[in-house]
């Protein structure tokens, strides 16, 4: 059985990895560009992989018990 929460957080987390490899991949190609849309959907790809691991966590935390 799967304790609940832990889908969440590990969705979270490869999510995460998935953005800051797109940004990194970004910053090496072409820098800090502001102009491009690239850079705001991977910040935001990393905020919503981060929002799933917080409330992953917070699961497991309420019901370890």
């Amino acid at each position: 059985m799967v304790r609940q929460g832990l889908i969440p957080s590990a969705l979270g987390t490869a999510v995460t990895a998935a953005g800051v490899a797109m940004r990194v991949n970004d910053m090496k190609k072409n820098g800090m560009n502001k102009r491009e849309m690239f850079p705001l959907l991977s910040a935001g790809i990393i905020g919503f992989g981060l929002a799933h691991i917080v409330l992953g966590g917070i699961d497991l935390y309420q019901h370890r018990f």
